[in-house]
């Protein structure tokens, strides 16, 4: 007997972000705030970005906004790494940066009250970083330890030898973090160079949430950071698009002493903004998310025994970021488990996902919204999210109603679009496999 159709959850209005509750202003330098009042809580949290990123970033310098990034709040013109540590610790707040590939991101919580100070010291570690030596060496060390560290993790091998599969010949095959001959080679004069000519304020985003009142906030914005000019920051690197796969390609990375393979099979997928990525994001949670990995979990782990885990992944972004299958392995399995993931690739653009579950993961969907945003914090990045990728400010209003309106037509359109189980970058990571390349 059929089960009987899901009820889709239906959310209260008021309890979302959208044009009656969120502030929004330019600034004449051309920052971007938004605000959305929270009095329930007595913290306020600030969230953003701005256009610096490692989009150009070669195999020599790979990792270099990051470093940056890093070594901002490791000493300014007013004061020391110590002292900028001790100052946010000491009224309990939080203040952090990371680079990537397209922005800078910045994130920091306090006190309502502290949100000056805040905004200040935001203001400072951008604006007047001094790249002290000895820090910048120090911080370096601890990048090259992490790669070391990421040089033996087998997910990690196979996922950046999948980048270099998929995406041959684009900036996406360079990794943000770098290599270790790559952090060995950056001086402190290109960190220096780097700040000097793409940090500013055209194309900064900032979202402040919490106990503030809008005006307030935007006083504390303005004051901060109104009178940044930057007349020669580099324009943002254009996001080019991926050539699309035409074949199965492999590459077996060997790691010794190792005892399991890590497994990634993928293509690049859409874009944020593409509009086909609500639909292939839904679809994805059928492929390889929703209950226990979707029907990748299903057929790779729970039938057939073969993966310790498996799913799907779908990156969305500013650029064609990676539509992908990641399982964990005993080597002996590996052929196995590749062929039952490309069989269920094959299923899922071949036939559309059944009614029963279409509505499971639209309910999912739909229902896990308001936990998203019941934090400062979610409320913070999704007000970033609509502003970065020009989603306009009644998004969330409207995103049940563009949930619930998606097909099981349309998202094996999107499937038949960028997926083939026989056009896929297949990389795999871990002890030598028994006939298997490396």
């Amino acid at each position: 007997m059929p089960k009987p159709p899901l009820r889709l959850p239906r959310l209260d209005p008021r309890t979302l972000p959208g044009p009656d509750s969120i502030h929004r202003w330019q600034l004449a330098n051309g920052i971007v705030l938004l605000v959305r009042e929270n009095h329930a809580s007595p913290s306020v949290v600030l969230t953003g970005y701005i256009a610096a990123g490692g989009l150009n970033e070669t195999e020599a310098n790979a990792g270099l906004a990051g470093l940056t990034a890093g070594s901002l709040m490791r000493g300014t013109q007013r004061q020391s790494f110590q002292r900028i540590y001790e100052s946010v610790e000491s009224i309990g707040a939080s203040l952090g940066l990371s680079g990537g590939k397209h922005k800078t991101n910045f994130h920091g919580k306090a006190l309502a009250e502290d949100l000056d100070f805040l905004m200040r010291l935001l203001a400072e570690v951008l604006r007047q970083p001094t790249f002290p030596a000895d820090e910048v060496e120090r911080l370096r060390a601890e990048r090259l330890t992490a790669l070391n560290i990421r040089d033996q993790d087998t997910g990690a091998v196979a996922a950046l030898a999948f980048d270099r599969l998929a995406y041959p010949a684009h900036p996406y095959a360079v990794p943000s973090d770098g290599t270790k001959e790559s952090i060995a080679a950056l001086k402190r004069e290109d960190l220096i160079e780097f700040h000097r000519s793409a940090y500013g304020p055209r194309g900064m985003v900032l979202a402040v949430v919490g106990a503030v009142r809008a005006d307030a906030a935007r006083a504390a914005v303005e004051q901060a950071l109104g009178d940044w000019v930057h007349p020669g920051q580099a324009p943002p690197e254009k996001v080019v698009e991926a050539s699309p796969l035409t074949r199965l390609q492999r590459k077996d990375m060997t790691l010794a002493g190792k005892s399991q393979c890590d497994l990634v099979l993928g293509v690049p997928g859409p874009a944020r903004t593409d509009a086909d990525f609500l639909p292939a994001a839904l679809g994805n949670s059928v492929l390889g998310r929703f209950g226990l990995y979707g029907r990748v979990g299903d057929a790779v782990r729970a039938n057939a025994g073969l993966a310790y885990y498996a799913y799907s992944s779908l990156s969305g972004g500013h650029g064609p970021g990676p539509w992908s299958v990641v399982a964990g392995v005993n080597p002996a399995n590996v052929e196995r488990a590749v062929d039952l993931i490309r069989r269920e690739i094959g299923r899922f653009v071949t036939r559309r996902v059944s009614a029963a579950e279409l509505e499971e993961n639209q309910a999912h969907f739909i229902g896990r919204l308001p936990l998203q945003l019941e934090a400062n914090e979610g409320v913070a990045g999704s007000l970033v999210n609509i502003e970065q990728y020009d989603l306009g400010l009644d998004y969330y209003l409207d995103y049940p109603g563009r949930v619930a309106a998606i097909t099981r037509e349309a998202i094996l359109a999107a499937a038949r679009r960028f997926l083939s189980p026989d056009r896929l970058a297949i990389a795999v990571a871990g002890p030598p496999l028994a006939g298997g390349s490396s």
